[in-house]
């Protein structure tokens, strides 16, 4: 059976150890530098220590590395590499080719989504360069998953939910051509989330102030099972910058889902790629969290709607109208229950994004502070629910691993042997003088209840096996504390017999082409000559350290003549005068399009 894992972000300690808790089968979190988030970077001590929780589970933590380098940060880069491994990371997931030409441990490699793996050549280049797992860009449809699957024997991870790059990943240079700021350097000033003007050739407005490269939120939850007979191994949430609440919510919304496909359909082809059971104190809802609206993007083939024009913000959940308008209140129809200190939202008649929160709830009432333009008739929606907020702040699961138990009678004393769903087995003795009880009926029953609590371990007993030879005495007490000794002994175990897996080989391969141009992100020596090991002969840098004028800027899947209904493929056709211009108050980009490849090109 193929394992299937629910990969969840962690931007800090606490959200990694939600992630844990809420039934993560792997956590990814940035280390204190070189990530592509670079905001969410995390101190040695604290990936530890999350390292060291999640191992309980076996949950592995892969540690982010992702950007790309120069020439002065390839030590510290491969020393923090050395640090990781020392402290148990299960794997490093970069973008920058120059670390394979490093002196490192034995440690696996991950090949990040910014290195632009659309192609079953740059998949099957990247599994023979000596990577383990290529992260596959978010815009391959689902036959073009299945395709690399078929043709490739390294891992695929393919992101499920989240925030959209318009661009494709690692292909992004308006940042830095704007400000400096490069999202391959973990520092993107989001320009795709601006809003923007679309101008024909002749000056005339085509939009006015929209938000035209903001794409909608991932949501790929109904398809998890043809994502898994494709051929993917792991599922990815996005939200490294998300807060422990949206990583409590989204994972444990995943985790129910995959779950109910591994018991049923699933079953004898694919198993969980963690340990224990999670129980959830709360009905997940991918709707209470941010959230762009939703889309499943390209996975079953283009189509419109992929973008929020309105706003880059979160709308959150459709809940009704507004039915009436008073001197200090609306009227809302609806069937959501409604709470003071809710955030509501609307679509006002410019077409932004506007907000405010409910002071007081009567009924179908909701009292504001000050009342908003707003005609009856206006859709409304919910971005903040005050009370899944504070259901979210309590307690919200409990995670735990099955266990075995026998206790057993021995010559001087007795034994207690735990064996757990891993396999992973103990035995402790105990010497002591042995006393009939004076109460024999209910000694098995007492025994079998006392080694049956596991309190604030990560165990949970399935079955208490009993095999003594008289109604012995047993004090509460005494078998308390073996049973605490017993289960501390079991977790010991589980921490040494942890195994992290080992390496792939590199195979020495060719790359797919002899010319790399600044979309290949070189831009340090030790990259330069891993492309010329791999037959590379024209290798341009990369555009953070030459900049190159009159060239594309993004690259993106996302196309506004197909938006717009004009696209010639699909039998379209512009009324306006080509080229089309965005521009944002003083910057301006024209907008090319590739219809062969069928892709947008926007340059500067």
């Amino acid at each position: 059976m193929r394992k299937i894992e629910l990969l969840a972000p962690a931007k800090n300690l606490a959200c990694g150890i939600a992630a844990v808790d809420h039934g993560a089968d792997a956590i990814y979190i940035g280390a204190s530098r070189f990530g592509a988030r670079a905001a969410a970077g995390n101190s040695m001590k604290d990936i530890a220590a999350l390292i060291q929780y999640a191992h309980r589970f076996r949950v592995k933590v892969y540690v982010a590395l992702n950007t790309i380098l120069t020439d002065d940060q390839l030590e510290d880069a491969e020393k923090l590499i050395w640090e990781l491994h020392e402290i148990g990371a299960d794997a490093i997931i970069i973008q920058d080719m120059g670390i394979l030409q490093m002196k490192l441990p034995s440690v696996v490699l991950h090949a990040s989504t910014q290195t632009d793996n659309r192609t079953v050549q740059k998949v099957k280049f990247l599994q023979d360069a000596g990577l383990s797992r290529v992260v596959l860009a978010r815009e391959l449809t689902l036959e073009q998953i299945r395709s690399i699957a078929s043709q490739t024997q390294v891992e695929l991870e393919v992101f499920v939910h989240g925030a959209l790059c318009v661009s494709y990943s690692g292909q992004c240079y308006i940042s830095e051509a704007m400000t400096g700021r490069s999202a391959n350097r973990g520092a993107c000033a989001q320009y795709c989330r601006l809003p923007y003007t679309l101008y024909d050739a002749n000056g005339t407005v085509l939009q006015q102030d929209k938000h035209l490269l903001s794409l909608k939120d991932l949501d790929l939850s109904a398809h998890l099972e043809e994502l898994m007979d494709a051929g993917v191994t792991s599922c990815k949430i996005e939200g490294r910058l998300k807060d422990e609440d949206y990583v409590k919510n989204i994972t444990a919304y995943y985790r129910k889902k995959i779950d109910a496909i591994l018991n049923t359909s699933g079953k004898g082809k694919y198993k969980r790629a963690s340990s224990g059971t999670t129980t959830f104190h709360f009905e997940p809802n991918p709707v209470k969290s941010f959230r762009r609206s939703s889309t499943d993007y390209f996975l079953l083939g283009r189509h419109n709607g992929i973008i929020q024009p309105e706003t880059p913000k979160s709308t959150g959940e459709k809940i009704g109208i507004i039915s009436g308008i008073g001197r200090n209140y609306l009227e809302v129809k609806t069937s959501a229950v409604l709470h003071n200190g809710d955030g509501l939202s609307f679509i006002n008649e410019k077409g932004v994004l506007e907000g405010f929160r409910i002071n007081r709830v009567e009924g179908n009432r909701i009292f504001l502070m000050e009342i908003p333009e707003i005609k009856p008739g206006t859709e409304i929606y919910r971005n903040f629910d005050q009370a899944f907020d504070q259901l979210l702040k309590g307690n919200t699961s409990e995670r735990k691993i099955a266990a075995h138990v026998r206790f057993e009678e021995i010559t001087d004393g007795f034994s207690i042997q735990l064996e757990d769903e891993d396999g992973v087995c103990v035995t402790r003795q105990f010497a002591c003088e042995k006393q009939l009880a004076r109460r024999t009926e209910k000694v098995l029953e007492n025994i079998k209840l006392q080694l049956s609590k596991t309190g604030q371990t990560i165990f949970s007993v399935e079955d208490v096996q009993i095999n003594i030879q008289q109604p012995w005495f047993f004090p509460a007490s005494v078998l308390n504390e073996w049973r605490r000794m017993a289960f501390d002994a079991l977790e010991t175990a589980r921490q040494e017999s942890y195994e992290r897996e080992q390496p792939a080989t590199r195979k020495n391969p060719e790359y797919p082409s002899k010319q790399l141009t600044y979309t290949g992100n070189v831009t340090n020596r030790l990259a330069r000559q891993f492309y010329e090991s791999c037959g590379v002969t024209d290798i341009a840098p990369g555009f953070e350290i030459k900049a190159e004028k009159g060239v594309p800027l993004m690259f993106t899947k996302h196309c506004i003549k197909y938006e717009m209904g004009w696209c010639p493929r699909e039998g379209g056709k512009s009324p306006f005068a080509e080229p089309y211009y965005l521009q944002h108050k003083d910057q301006r980009f024209e907008l090319k399009f590739d219809c062969v490849k069928c892709e947008m090109l926007v340059s500067g």
